[in-house]
């Protein structure tokens, strides 16, 4: 990657704290609540209800996890702005009228 292609470092440094003061937080939030479904459904105290629910929700979790890391791998996240102009690039395409 050249110097110039490179993003600038305090983005990078903001990009990554900000990234784990929303993530840390909201993943702690789920493991306990985690921890909580399973102590409730192990006491016996009616938690059964939300076994479906649950599974149903790490699922599609799971899922969407291995979406982002596959997006992230192929790339994916380099060029965010290409697809938008090439979007415009297209609907001109479309626009012009056709010669018969």
């Amino acid at each position: 990657m050249s110097e110039a292609a490179k993003p600038p470092r305090l983005r990078t440094v903001v990009l990554i704290t900000m990234s784990v003061l929303i993530l840390v937080p909201s993943m702690i939030g789920f493991v306990m609540k985690f921890i909580e479904f399973i102590r409730t459904f192990t006491s016996g105290g009616g938690g059964e209800f939300a076994i479906t629910p649950m599974l149903n929700y790490l699922l599609a979790s799971m899922g969407f996890l291995c979406l982002l890391i596959w997006a992230a791998r192929n790339g994916m996240f380099h060029d965010i702005e290409r697809p938008k102009y090439r979007m415009l690039e297209i609907e001109e395409q479309l626009d012009r009228p056709r010669k018969a």
